[in-house]
């Protein structure tokens, strides 16, 4: 089951332009290009290793800290929290969240998690050390989706063409950036990764990755992740795994080993990948 319904054949569109450098629209015409937001780059990577990773999890959060992975699954009745090895996949901690809240993104920042919800409009904030039961709770305007941090602040999504920068203490909202490629504002824009200096983000409902200049939000690289799943997961494939249902979300960034980890939703592999 997808978490959010919506039309997006206009998202598709504006990709595409993006990923062949705006070219012409079905009926030969050129797009109409935003004014100072060049084509994005293409980011070549490597997959360096897969790992395994749980199918009943529902990804919405994920984040390396200290070496262990995070992640915050989603689904009413089935959102949880959970720590694990990062190569075997062994879970040293699992916190189930409320039945009537759908967990979101989730950010660890200076000794606390916070954890999105979906439509509750509820964060809830945790003590790192402790993630049995929260220990503040703030409200949030929007749907929340992605999360991230700066060092200074938290930056969150909500699918729209928006970024949030908001405030750790009181999650109150500091500004915000719209996201815009060469072909207009970019929408859908959900789990969010923070590397050296620039806003990695999923585009949900696609296998696509931007690159978001958080200084303007221009999309400055795009990474095409299509046939992922049916490389390296063709064994689970043929046994009735659908990529096309559970789509891509998920980037984790280890800072101290310089690693990427991508996944999805409920998929069976967790991806090492190295940027060219």
């Amino acid at each position: 089951m997808m978490k959010k319904l919506f039309p997006i054949a206009l998202l598709l569109l504006a990709l595409a332009a993006c990923n062949n450098g705006g070219g012409d629209d079905e009926d030969g015409e050129n797009p109409v290009l935003t004014p100072g937001v060049l084509p994005p780059q293409n980011l070549a990577f490597n997959i360096v290793n897969t790992f395994p990773h749980d199918t009943s999890d529902f990804t919405e959060g994920l984040q390396v800290v200290d070496g262990k992975m995070y992640e915050g699954t989603g689904e009413n009745g089935q959102s949880v929290l959970k720590v694990y090895d990062i190569k075997t996949g062994k879970v040293s901690i699992e916190q189930k969240i409320a039945d009537s809240l759908f967990g979101e993104g989730i950010q660890v920042f200076k000794g606390k998690l916070y954890q999105l919800t979906y439509q509750n409009h509820l964060v809830l904030v945790y003590d790192l050390k402790d993630l049995s039961k929260p220990i503040q709770t703030f409200t949030w305007p929007t749907e929340g989706w992605g999360m991230t941090n700066d060092g200074t602040n938290l930056i969150v999504s909500d699918g729209s063409p928006y970024i949030y920068y908001v405030n750790p203490v009181d999650f109150s909202i500091i500004k915000k950036v719209q996201v815009l490629s060469n072909t207009g504002p970019l929408g859908n824009i959900n789990e969010l990764e923070y590397i050296d200096g620039f806003i990695y983000a999923n585009v949900f409902m696609t296998d696509t990755i931007v690159k978001i200049n958080p200084a303007n939000g221009h999309v400055v690289g795009v990474m095409d992740c299509r046939g992922l799943l049916q490389q390296y997961a063709a064994k689970e494939i043929a046994a009735g795994f659908n990529p096309t249902e559970n789509v891509m979300n998920g980037i984790a960034w280890d800072s101290a080993a310089k690693k990427m980890y991508i996944t999805g939703k409920n998929w069976p592999k967790l991806f090492e990948v190295a940027l060219q």
